[in-house]
């Protein structure tokens, strides 16, 4: 009896992989290689047959495709071939306006050009591309902002209705490999609540002229746990890669949010970007973060930290190493102030930082940076080891006496550090 059920089983799961293996190329279901035309409902078609006949891949062709938010189901994944472009519709009105996370905070929003929501096992691999078709809503994002600044306001991402390229929300053992994303509408690719992510030989742009794509971070790690980025090249009108979680006085206690936890980035190049890898505006807790063996070739921090006055933050275990280049800040460490937001609250939150390693940073860069964060914030254990940089401004402003620095020559001279007291006050050390 155990050994019928053993083949039963063994049978059972021999054809659940059979049919999670089939794929469904798009044109055999009365898809239209036509970059003009609409076909969201079409190809959402083909990927739920795929779900009703037990899962499988959903396979973009040779040609360019025009959808709005389409969403994945459990056992689908998705193929691009080589030529294949799945192009996002630049109408709002195609993407719904549905539960979701943006900005660390769990609200309704509209949805991604694709979206996974539960799909553990989700796959998008290449080597084609998915483009947001993000013009238009550039465009409409700048006079948006230039409208409000005439009467001296200020304008908030979701005030202006932008779609995210990728959404991956709750879902296990993810793989994005050999795909290219382009000129997303607002956030690249974003991954909320997901565990054992693979982020591989992606390459990841949007443009700085001749319209800026505003807030098009490259890839965004929110709640999530075992994240491996590697090979990759990004290059996008915001951070390359963000750590977040979460914001605001009460963050910490919410269920929604949470701790960002051991991240592995590793033989990536990053292009121009805000930064290369980004802890906050919208992070509570951050630990065992490691980027090594990377490339960066622009003029933006390799390491920032935006320290939130409204926020609880802790930020742990972190190293860097092994990066060549050319950079803008080494170290970027200050209050970040962006729609700062107590809700009423009379609490007085701070943020703490330990146990940072950077070593083995050879650069030529903008300048050495600043760390001055907010006057609550704590920092221990911060080491600066085995560092050459190149630069103009090779002097740093430093606010904390838990920092050390072990062999960083700046011009062929040692690190000038500048003891900071308060804020805009300092004195040579």
């Amino acid at each position: 009896m155990n050994i019928k059920k053993i083949i039963f089983a063994a049978i059972f799961a021999f054809l659940a992989n059979q049919l999670a293996a089939q794929e469904y190329i798009i044109t055999k279901f009365g898809v239209k290689n036509d970059s003009t035309l609409l076909q969201t409902k079409a190809i959402q078609q083909v990927i739920d047959k795929a779900f009703a006949k037990g899962g499988g891949t959903i396979v973009i062709p040779k040609g360019t495709y025009l959808s709005g938010a389409l969403f994945f189901k459990k056992k689908t994944k998705l193929r691009l071939q080589e030529g294949a472009v799945l192009k996002g519709s630049d109408e709002i009105k195609n993407y719904p306006f549905i539960p979701s996370r943006m900005e660390g905070q769990s609200l309704k929003y509209f949805a991604a050009l694709v979206n996974a929501y539960q799909v553990d096992g989700f796959s998008i691999s290449g080597p084609g591309e998915i483009n947001g078709n993000g013009l238009k809503f550039w465009k409409q994002f700048w006079a948006g902002r230039d409208s409000v600044a005439k009467i001296k306001k200020t304008l908030t991402n979701l005030e202006v209705s932008r779609p995210r390229l990728v959404f991956i929300w709750g879902s296990n053992n993810v793989k994005i490999q050999n795909v290219k994303f382009r000129n997303a509408g607002f956030w690249t690719t974003h991954l909320y609540q997901c565990n054992n992510v693979l982020i591989e030989n992606a390459d990841i742009r949007s443009p700085f002229k001749p319209v800026k794509a505003p807030s098009t971070d490259g890839i965004d790690i929110d709640v999530c746990k075992k994240v491996t980025i590697r090979n990759c090249y990004i290059s996008v009108n915001d951070d390359a890669i963000c750590i977040k979680g979460g914001k605001g006085p009460t963050a910490h206690q919410l269920p929604e949010n949470g701790m960002v936890e051991d991240v592995l980035i590793e033989n990536c190049t990053i292009g121009n970007s805000h930064s290369t890898l980004t802890f906050g505006s919208e992070s509570i807790h951050a630990k065992n973060i490691i980027m090594r063996n990377c490339v960066v070739d622009n003029t933006c921090p390799i390491l920032k930290f935006k320290m939130r006055g409204d926020t609880f933050q802790l930020f742990e275990n972190i190293t860097i190493e092994n990066i060549t280049g050319k950079s803008g800040a080494i170290i970027d460490l200050n209050p970040w102030t962006q729609f700062f937001d107590l809700k009423g609250s009379t609490v007085k939150p701070f943020g703490t930082i330990k146990n940072v390693t950077m070593k083995n940073i050879k650069v030529e860069s903008v300048k050495f940076g600043e760390m001055n964060g907010n006057l609550p914030d704590q920092v221990s254990n911060f080491l600066f080891k085995d560092i050459t940089v190149t630069t103009k401004n090779g002097i740093l402003p430093n606010k904390y006496d838990d920092v050390k620095f072990e062999n960083v020559m700046v011009n062929g001279a040692p690190l000038v550090v500048k003891k900071v007291n308060t804020v805009g006050k300092d004195t040579s050390q």
